[in-house]
């Protein structure tokens, strides 16, 4: 795919470039990142270089996983990353994919990553054709699942044991959410269990 650029009232999101290479490092020295997300640990201007000039075009050219630069409109500066992953499964009959994300220090708790989920999410269903998209973060991430609430995700349950970090098996939240549950259509006919 073509990498593409949504806007929102108060964000841009569009494709990593080079110029975002010291922005991505210096972001990625908080030590909240790398906790919750698989951003290496430490984190090198050679990781973010390769990122935004390999990682993100790779993942666009060979529709792998779309990641999108969040930066305020009204200034440019990085406020976090987005992307779409797991999309081998975006392809029928699944038609689904895995909303991921994490914000700059400093741009946390201004609703700017719950903003640019609805926009991707409400891209991926119309125009990438996702029926289903999923969310999921190690348990415990309290600030990530607020997002995921706010975007309009279900809670489904724990995995237990899902995620292993530094050696460790760890418990992961899972949710996720469907175009009826923003009001809009599906290509695919849904029968939901009875009662639930």
């Amino acid at each position: 795919m073509e990498p593409t650029t949504l806007t929102t009232e108060r964000l841009v999101l569009r494709p990593f470039g080079p110029a975002d290479t010291e922005a991505l490092y210096v972001a990625c020295q908080d030590p909240e990142i790398p906790r919750w997300t698989p951003v290496p640990s430490p984190y090198t201007r050679e990781h973010a270089a390769a990122f935004v000039a390999q990682t993100c075009p790779d993942g666009w050219r060979d529709d792998r996983r779309y990641n999108f630069a969040v930066t305020a409109k009204d200034d440019g500066r990085l406020v976090g990353c987005m992307g779409l992953v797991r999309l081998e499964l975006l392809r029928a009959p699944e038609r689904q994919a895995e909303l991921g994300y994490w914000t700059v220090k400093e741009a946390r708790r201004r609703g700017y990553t719950a903003e640019a989920a609805s926009a991707v999410t409400r891209w991926a269903f119309g125009e990438l054709g996702v029926e289903r998209l999923e969310w999921v973060a190690e348990a415990g991430n309290t600030g990530s699942r607020a997002v995921a609430l706010k975007t309009g995700f279900r809670m489904e349950g724990t995995l237990r044991a899902k995620l292993v970090s530094n050696g460790t098996r760890r418990d992961m939240w899972a949710g996720s959410l469907l175009p009826s549950d923003l009001g809009l259509p599906s290509g695919t006919a849904y029968l939901p269990l009875a009662g639930s």
